[in-house]
């Protein structure tokens, strides 16, 4: 994120967030090929519902951390519900597998964490994010 505000018709802005959601039951379901496709649908999502993702990482095989910036007319909960909600289901559609190690149909957990992020800070997540593991199961 080069320029730290994004310029709108009516506001300008810096607003991010570190999001972190997990696995059901934190299985280790997330693949080098979950993941590849896992960053190809939040960035799609992003793009879709008026936020960008600068960076999006699988830590572990049953988490993800996204760095997330976004206007002020979304809130957190709809962001995570968009990225949880549409990631998830497609996830499942395409890799039917991953279904063996869960139960009830659903991917993620119920739950999730968020930060705001400023300014200051904004290189120490992303540089934390970039650390995490790399999916190779």
């Amino acid at each position: 994120m080069d320029n730290k505000y994004t310029y709108a018709r009516t506001c300008v802005y810096n607003i991010n967030y570190h999001i972190v959601w997990c696995v059901k039951y934190r299985r280790k379901v997330l693949t080098s090929e979950i993941s590849d496709r896992l960053y190809e649908l939040v960035n799609t999502i992003a793009a879709e519902k008026g936020f960008s993702v600068a960076k999006c990482r699988v830590g572990d095989h049953d988490h993800v951390h996204c760095f997330v910036s976004a206007p002020p007319k979304l809130s957190v909960t709809q962001i995570v519900k968009y990225l949880k909600g549409i990631s998830g289901n497609s996830l499942l559609k395409e890799f039917p597998e991953i279904r063996k190690s869960l139960w009830k149909g659903q991917l993620w957990s119920g739950s999730y964490f968020c930060e705001t992020i400023g300014s200051t800070s904004e290189e120490n997540i992303l540089r934390y994010i970039e650390r995490q593991k790399n999916c190779q199961l």
